[in-house]
C-alpha cells in the first residue's frame, strides 16, 4: 500500500496473467467465496514509448540498412557504375550520343582506306535506310574488325558512329562474364534492349574473343560454362532483330581464328574487315594527323617530316605512331625546348623501340669491348648479305631492361620470304655470337635472344613453311597446334624436326663464320669505331665499308635518307647526350 494514497490499495507484480487468474480462482474457491461475490478483475494497459522503441528497434535498423544499400546500388547503376548486386545483370555498355558527342569522323582516321571503304556501307544505310529498303536490299547486320593491337579498330567503329550521327554503345567482351551464373546472358539481353531504345544505333563489342571462342575448345572440364551461355545468348539476340530495326553490331578482335563459326556466318557478322598495320603511305597519313597538334620547329615542314618518320618506322601501328609523337613532345618539354625538333622525334623513336638509355649501367672495359665486337658482327653480316635488312644504326649504349647494345635495321615492306632470304636473316642474327668466337675464342650469354630468334625461325622453315627437303612439303603449324595439349606430329617426326633444325642452324653458323673470317678487317674497323664513338649511323658505315654491294627493295628508302643528308653520329660526351639517329623496327638487342 502506497503511504501517500488516500484509498486503500495493494500493488504487487505478477508474472503471467493466466497464472494470476488461475491462482486467484483457486484461492477464492478454497475460501468458499460465492461466485457472485468474487473479486472482479479489470486490466488497465499502460504503453511505454521507450519499451515500444526498444521492441521495434532491431527491425527498424535492419530495414534502414536495406533501404540505404538499395538506394546506393541504384545510384551507382544510374551513373554508369557496376550497380552492385541489384544491377549485376545490367549491361555495362557506355553510351555515346549527341549529348556525349561522338567527335571522331572518318577524316580523323588515317592509314586504313580499304577498311573505311568497306565500312562506309553501314554509314550510308544508317543515314538513308529507305534507299536500300526500296530496292529490297538488306544491310549486313554486323562486321568483324580484325587486326593486330593498336591498328585502330575501336577508332574506326567510333568514326562510323560519328559519321552516321547515331548513338554508339561500346562494351568490352570481358564485361559480360562475372562470377555469378546467368549474369552474362542477362547483360547481353539488356544491351540489345538498350540498343532497340536508341535505334538507329551501333553496338561495338571490343575483344569479342573473350566470349566468342569456338565452343568445345578452351579447356571446359565440366560444369556450367558461363562463357558459352553468353555466346549462345549473343547468337540468339543477333538473330532476334531484323534490318528494319536499324541496329548494326561491330566487333573487334586480334584473334579471328578462334571465333565460333556460328558467330562468323552470314546473317550475324556478314562482313570481315581486316585492319592491318599501315604501309609507308598509311603511316605518313597517320603522322600527319598526330603532328598537327604539335608545335613543330620552324625548320620542319609537316609533310616532309611526316614522310621521313613514316619511312623510318616500318611495322609501327597507329598506336605506336601516336606514342612516338607524344614521346617527342614530352622529350622537347623535358629538355626545355620551345618547339619539337627532329632530334626529339629521333629520340622518341629510339625510346619506343629499345627503351630509355641506361646511364647508370656502366660497363667494364672488357665487357664493353665484347659488346662492341658482338654488335660489329651483326652490322658487318647485315652489310654484306644480300637479303639482310639495311642497317640504320648500331650502338653499344645500354638501353631498356637488358640490352647492353643493339643494332637497328630498316626492313623493307615485304610479305613473302624465300629460303635464301630467311637464311640471310639467320646469318645476320648469328653474326654477334660468331664474332665473339672469332675474336675472343669464347662465347658469352649475350647471344641468348639471338639464339631464340634463329631457333624459332629454323623451326618455322622446317615444320610450317615446307622448305626442308627431308621433312617435305608439309605444315604442322598454326595457332591451334601451339595451344593444343598434343603435338600434331609423331615422336619420330619430332626427332627428325629437331635434327633438321639443328642442321640448318649449324650450316648458317658455318656460313656466318666464313663471311666474318673473310671480312675480319671490316669487323675490327666497326668495333674500334664503336668503342670510340659508341653510336654508328648508316653514314658512318658507308665511310668505313663503302656502299652496300646490292640493289634491293629498300633502295627507295636509301635514296630518301641520302636526300635528307643523314649525319654521322657525334663522338661521345660532346654534349649532354649523343644526338640519336632515327630508328626502326628490327632490333637485335644484346641481353
Amino acid at each position: 500500500m502506497y503511504p501517500q494514497s488516500t484509498s486503500q490499495g495493494y500493488y504487487f507484480s505478477i508474472g503471467s496473467v493466466e497464472a494470476f487468474e488461475r491462482k486467484l480462482d483457486e484461492a477464492q474457491r478454497e475460501l468458499g467465496v460465492p461466485i457472485n461475490e468474487r473479486i472482479p478483475v479489470a486490466y488497465h494497459e499502460e504503453i511505454s514509448a521507450l519499451n515500444t522503441a526498444l521492441h521495434f528497434a532491431p527491425t527498424l535498423i535492419l530495414a534502414g540498412l536495406l533501404l540505404y544499400f538499395s538506394r546506393r546500388a541504384t545510384g551507382a547503376a544510374g551513373t554508369g557504375g557496376s550497380g552492385g548486386i541489384f544491377g549485376i545483370g545490367k549491361s555495362r555498355a557506355k553510351l555515346f550520343n549527341q549529348e556525349t558527342d561522338v567527335k571522331v569522323k572518318f577524316k580523323d582516321v588515317a592509314g586504313m582506306e580499304e577498311a573505311k571503304v568497306e565500312i562506309m556501307e553501314f554509314v550510308r544505310f544508317l543515314k538513308e535506310p529507305a534507299k536500300y529498303e526500296r530496292l529490297g536490299a538488306k544491310i549486313p547486320r554486323g562486321a568483324i574488325l580484325s587486326g593486330p593491337p593498336g591498328t585502330g579498330k575501336t577508332l574506326l567503329a567510333k568514326a562510323t558512329a560519328g559519321e552516321a550521327s547515331v548513338p554508339f554503345l561500346s562494351v568490352s567482351g570481358s564485361e559480360f562474364v562475372e562470377m555469378f551464373v546467368g549474369v552474362g546472358p542477362s547483360r547481353v539481353r539488356d544491351l540489345f534492349a538498350s540498343a532497340k531504345k536508341h535505334a538507329p544505333c551501333i553496338i561495338f563489342v571490343d575483344e569479342i574473343d573473350a566470349i566468342g571462342k569456338s565452343r568445345g575448345k578452351g579447356g571446359n572440364f565440366g560444369g556450367n560454362d558461363e562463357r558459352e551461355s553468353t555466346l549462345n545468348q549473343l547468337l540468339v539476340e543477333m538473330d532476334g532483330f531484323g534490318t528494319k530495326e536499324h541496329i548494326v553490331v561491330l566487333a573487334g578482335t586480334n584473334r579471328p581464328d578462334v571465333l565460333d563459326s556460328a558467330l562468323m556466318r552470314p546473317g550475324r557478322f556478314d562482313r570481315h574487315i581486316q585492319v592491318d598495320r599501315p604501309d609507308v603511305s598509311g603511316r605518313k597519313e597517320i603522322f600527319m594527323v598526330h603532328l598537327r597538334p604539335l608545335k613543330l620547329h620552324e625548320s620542319l615542314k609537316l609533310e616532309d617530316i611526316a614522310q621521313k618518320l613514316a619511312v623510318l618506322t616500318p611495322g609501327f601501328s597507329g598506336a605506336d605512331i601516336a606514342n612516338v609523337c607524344n614521346e617527342a613532345a614530352l622529350h622537347a618539354a623535358r629538355v626545355e625546348n620551345d618547339s619539337v625538333t627532329e632530334t626529339n622525334f629521333d629520340t622518341a623513336i629510339e625510346r619506343v623501340i629499345v627503351g630509355l638509355e641506361r646511364k647508370s649501367r656502366v660497363l667494364g672495359k672488357e665487357e664493353k669491348k665484347t659488346v662492341a665486337y658482338h654488335e660489329a658482327g651483326h652490322a658487318v653480316c647485315g652489310w654484306f648479305l644480300e637479303y639482310a635488312d639495311p642497317l640504320l644504326k648500331v650502338s653499344i649504349i645500354p638501353r631498356g631492361v637488358g640490352a647492353l647494345g643493339y643494332a637497328q635495321y630498316l626492313p623493307a615492306e615485304r610479305y613473302l620470304y624465300s629460303t635464301p632470304q630467311l637464311i640471310d636473316r639467320m646469318c645476320m642474327t648469328l653474326g654477334g655470337r660468331v664474332s665473339e668466337e672469332i675474336f675472343f675464342g669464347e662465347i658469352t650469354t649475350g647471344a641468348q635472344d639471338d639464339l631464340q630468334k634463329i631457333t624459332k625461325m629454323a623451326f618455322e622453315v622446317c615444320a610450317n613453311y615446307g622448305m626442308n627437303e627431308v621433312i617435305g612439303p608439309v605444315s604442322y603449324g598454326g595457332r591451334d597446334s601451339k595451344e593444343s595439349f598434343q603435338k600434331p606430329f609423331s615422336e619420330k617426326t619430332g626427332e627428325m624436326l629437331d635434327h633438321e633444325v639443328r642442321k640448318m642452324i649449324v650450316e648458317a653458323h658455318k656460313r656466318t663464320k666464313d663471311l666474318l673470317t673473310e671480312k675480319r678487317e671490316a669487323v675490327v674497323k666497326v668495333a674500334e669505331r664503336l668503342l670510340e664513338k659508341e653510336i654508328l649511323t648508316r653514314q658512318d658505315m658507308i665511310e668505313l665499308l663503302g656502299k652496300r654491294p646490292f640493289k634491293n627493295q629498300s633502295d627507295d628508302m636509301d635514296k630518301y635518307l641520302d636526300k635528307q643528308g643523314e649525319k654521322s653520329a657525334p663522338p661521345p660526351f660532346e654534349g649532354p647526350q649523343p644526338e640519336p639517329s632515327v630508328a626502326s623496327k628490327g632490333v637485335n638487342a644484346r641481353s
